[in-house]
């Protein structure tokens, strides 16, 4: 029989899925009045920064792998960057159908003026965290991401 109780590490890892939950809402809320004036929201400016941040464009797919995002949901808000000039489609040479996501320049202009925005409110946001703390912190969400990921079918 299995044991239906929490272990203290899943007891205290429960509450924290709980606080990123929060976190996530008031991060999104924070950073749609942050970029608001830009014709950005949370979700545009996410997408966005995957697209300026990439090595190479790549098709939509692969921005949503790489964001842990679903194809279609990200196919939705590249279509309206798209539509509202931040950005373009290529043609892909590997992939007659699944078109290469690029920065326009207007795209590059928005990515470069939310990053100015964010720098001020994420340095006060910081203000008197350790860095070591913050960096030990992103070690453990890329270890909870990881298993989450590689254990994705196994979930009840």
């Amino acid at each position: 029989m299995v044991s239906r109780q929490r272990t203290a590490s899943g007891s205290a890892l429960s509450l924290l899925i709980l606080d990123v939950f929060r976190l996530n809402g008031r991060l999104l809320a924070a950073g749609d009045r942050m970029v608001e004036d830009l014709g950005l929201t949370s979700a545009r400016w996410q997408v966005l920064g995957a697209v300026a941040l990439a090595a190479a464009p790549a098709p939509v797919a692969w921005i949503a792998r790489n964001m842990g995002l679903t194809r279609q949901g990200v196919q939705r808000v590249v279509n309206e960057l798209a539509a509202d000039g931040f950005v373009a489609f290529a043609d892909n040479p590997h992939h007659r159908r699944a078109k290469l996501v690029t920065l326009t320049g207007k795209g590059r202009a928005a990515y470069e003026a939310a990053d100015r925005l964010q720098q001020p409110w994420v340095n006060a946001l910081a203000k008197g965290l350790n860095a070591g703390d913050i960096a030990a912190a992103r070690r453990l969400l890329d270890t909870l991401r990881d298993r989450i990921e590689k254990n994705a079918g196994d979930a009840p």
